[in-house]
Parts: C-alpha cells; structure tokens; sequence
C-alpha cells in the first residue's frame, strides 16, 4: 500500500531509489533543513552542467552523487508558491524510476499548507491505475508500485495527514472512474459506496428500482430503465454532533452513457465510463469529510444509472415525472444527466441543507466553451463565487458562468411543463438553467465538469491520463471554509 509519512533524518542519508530535491528560481538547488550544504552545492553543480530547468515542472535526473539515493530528480520550483509546488512534486513523482520502495521529497516550503500541496501532488502525479494489468504487461515506466514509501522531509504530521486524506480522496475518486462500466453499474457502485461508508461511521441509505418508483424519482428511472442493470439513488451522510450547518451534494452517476435511443456516434463513447464522475467525486468527497472529522454536516447523492438503448428504453417525446412532480418532455436521451439531477436536487433540498452543490459531467458543450481543464461553475451568485474562490485557493480551473433568463424560454414545452434540451446554443448554461427550475429559492451551484474529469492526453503536473478527480479538492476547500467560518 502507498504510504506518505514525515522523516526528519537528513534527506541524502536515506537509502532510496530516490531524492526529490527542487531548483529556485535563480536556477540554484533550493535550500531544504534536511539537506546537507555540501550537498545541495554538488546537486547544484551538477543542475548547472546540465543546464536544469527551474521552470515549474520541469525535471532534471541525475545520479545519486553525495547521497545514498539511486537517482536525485530534480524539479524546478518557479516562484515556489503554494500551486507550484504541488504541481513540481506531481511532475517529479513521474520521474522516480520503475517501482520505487521508498522516495524521499526534500522540497522546502514555508507552511503546513505547502507542505501538505508538495504530498499530495507527490502522490497525486504517481497515481497509476493497473487493476486491469497483467503483471508482465504494467511496463517499465511504472513510477511506483503498492509498496512505495513517500518520505515527506520537514512536514508535520498534521500535513502529512491533509495529504493523505486529500491525494486519498482524489485517487479514489479516480478509481472509480477508471473501472470499465463491465464492473461499475449502479448495483456495484451503491454496494461500494455502503462499504465506504460502514467503515468510516458515514450513514447510507440505497432505493433499488422498486423503491425508486415507490417514492416517485421518474427522472433516475427514465434514464436507467433501458438497461438490465437497473438504477439506483444513494444517500450518504456525515453528521459531526454540534455541526451547525448542512452542505447537500449531488452528483452525476451515470455509470455508461450509450445516449440511450438517441444514440452517441461510437467515438463519442469510449470514454462515457467517465460519465459517473460527479458521483464518483461526492461519495469521496463525503468520506474525506469524515476522515477530516470536518465539522459540518455534509449529505451526498448518488444518482447512478446506465443510459442504453433496449426495447425498454425511454423514448423521444416520452413526458415524465421529477420527484416533487414537475412534468419533463425528454426529446433527447442523451441528455440524461439533468434528470438523475433533478431527481436528486429535489430530495436533497427537501432536508433543507444551507447549501447545495451539484458535480456532473453535463454537457459536451462544457468542453467548447472552456476546454478540457475548466469546469464551469453556476448558480446563486454568492454560492458560484463562494466555490470559484475555493478553487482559486487550490487551484484548480473554474470559471463563473451565467444563468441567461432567456433560455428558459427555449424549455417551454407544448405538453409537460419542460423539455429536456433547449434550441441547441449555449448548452452548458442551458442545462444549468433546467436545474435551476428544480432548486426553488435554495442556495444552490452547478458545477460542470465535463472535460475536465476525463484526461484524454498525456500527462501533466499532478494530473495523469484517464479520471482526473476534478472538483474534489475545491469541495472540500468550500467545506472546510464553510466548517470554520
């Protein structure tokens, strides 16, 4: 198992496959406790021989000459502030050699929060997903193995532990992502989600298909009812005693997403195991929360479906019900994922949270309008600039969007009291604009993480192909925020 615990024993002294150190922005090895004089000045040499980028990010591997490391990985620092840092360990974590036992990062900051940004993208950059790897086929550039020890030089234990529980949540969350649909369907995803919670005291309650239609969610089932694998609504719960104020959060669980009979062309497919990422970010959102013991009272809502086309399936100009019971014409089946959403905003607002955010990969039209890195961000003002703020802080990519009146208009529908797509323009805020009919007067944010949830390319910073765990660290920013205000 991956672990990251402190040392305070002089870097260059550990046995390791290898010594992460960082180079200033003058170009200089930057100066670390742990670190011997003589050593950074021979590293320094050696960087300066080579030409060593300070930019951030940018590695340099040398020998382990005057250490008793295998390799030195050199990382250039930039400006060295809090972002930076995070992203040069995540970049240095790739550079560590095939398998790595132990890796020591010796990579000064000025605070427990640096401190803690230079673990977690350590960890974050080595994260690697080989479930589904035979033994002989994981490669020869795998940077860390199960038994990778992480060896963080002047932490405290304090910052060790919000790494850990931060990189854990991030890396769980991609997991989740990364697991073919074969394997994650609402079922397995709700039995997961209930062992996760049994074992850190979170509460959990799961519909199946029958309860579901019992108390009325014709949204997840709309969706979900053209697979044999039928749906599910997971409820989670962290409830601190004294916690004075509740955060409600739904997340997008589409576990495949086909479109249903409006069918994806089969490109647009292949990474649609993804679509379950708001989901996937919530439970482990959740969980982080309890293993923070943060103190604030935080529900999460699983609305996991699979989107298929069958003889069962929903069909274009089908009208449904909401839960609460607002009529939807779905003229469209593959945009689903506002009617788990709604289905599961209702329920939640019903408990009267103080806030409540919603995490899906909504729309393609994310992705047009700001790339494959930032995520759009909707909603009440206050609450939209309270989670841009939160991810400036970590920082991480979002932007403010707007919630143009005029769309609402393009919902009318002749025969239900919506349609589930507009007239085609704006599309990312069209779909916020739906939810939006479902929140009432609740303080209430959309967060579309279409893209940014799903690394088609290589790798970068701390983030590497595939899942991406997008949103999770700037929730849990807005809770800790909210926790201690």
């Amino acid at each position: 198992m991956t672990s990251l615990d402190l040392t305070t024993d002089t870097a260059s002294t550990i046995d390791a496959d290898a010594l992460i150190v960082g180079l200033s922005g003058t170009g200089e090895v930057a100066a670390h406790p742990q670190l011997p004089n003589e050593t950074a000045a021979l590293l320094g040499a050696a960087a300066k021989a080579l030409d060593a980028s300070s930019k951030v990010g940018k590695v340099t591997v040398v020998p382990g000459q005057g250490t008793s490391a295998k390799r030195v990985v050199l990382v250039g620092l930039g400006q060295a502030t809090t972002g930076e840092l995070r992203e040069a360990a995540g970049c240095a974590a790739r550079s560590c050699g095939k398998e790595p036992s132990t890796v020591v990062i010796a990579i000064p900051a000025d605070d427990d929060e640096q401190y803690a940004a230079i673990g977690e993208g350590a960890l974050l950059g080595a994260y690697r997903f080989t479930d589904y790897k035979s033994e002989d086929d994981k490669g020869d550039d795998a940077p860390e193995d199960d038994g990778t020890s992480w060896l963080l030089a002047g932490a405290s234990a304090s910052a060790v532990e919000r790494a850990k529980v931060i990189a854990g949540a991030v890396a769980g969350t991609r997991d989740l992502i990364n697991t073919p649909p074969l394997d994650l369907f609402p079922a397995s995803f709700a039995e997961i989600a209930e062992g996760y919670a049994r074992s850190l005291g979170v509460d959990a309650q799961t519909w199946d298909v029958q309860k579901l239609a019992e108390d009325g969610f014709g949204g997840i089932l709309a969706v979900g009812m053209g697979s044999s694998r039928l749906p599910r609504l997971v409820r989670l719960e962290w409830k601190p005693e004294g916690a004075k104020q509740t955060v409600a959060l739904v997340g997008k669980g589409i576990t495949f997403d086909s479109g249903g009979l409006s069918l994806k062309p089969p490109k647009s497919m292949e990474t649609m195991k993804s679509d379950m990422s708001g989901a996937a970010a919530v439970l482990h959102i959740v969980l982080a929360a309890a293993r923070a013991n943060l103190q604030i009272g935080v529900t999460g809502w699983l609305c996991l479906a699979e989107n298929m086309p069958s003889g069962t399936a929903s069909r274009p100009s089908d009208v449904i019900r909401i839960y609460g019971g607002k009529s939807v014409e779905v003229l469209n089946t593959d945009a689903e994922g506002r009617l788990v959403l709604a289905d599961g905003l209702v329920r939640a607002i019903e408990e009267q949270p103080d806030v409540v955010l919603d995490i899906a990969t909504l729309t393609g039209a994310q992705g047009i309008a700001l790339g494959s890195r930032t995520s759009g961000v909707m909603g009440s003002p206050d609450i939209r600039d309270e989670v841009i703020a939160a991810a400036d802080h970590v920082d991480e990519s979002m932007w403010p969007m707007p919630l143009p009146e005029y769309l609402l208009e393009t919902l009318d529908s002749k025969v239900a009291d919506l349609k589930n797509i507009g007239d085609g323009q704006a599309g990312m805020l069209s779909a916020a604009v739906f939810l939006k009919e479902f929140v009432g007067d609740a303080k209430w944010a959309h967060l579309d993480i279409a893209r940014p949830a799903f690394n088609e390319g290589g790798a970068y910073g701390f983030t590497v192909p595939g899942g991406t765990g997008a949103s999770v660290r700037t929730v849990l920013r807005f809770l800790e925020n909210r926790a201690n205000a």
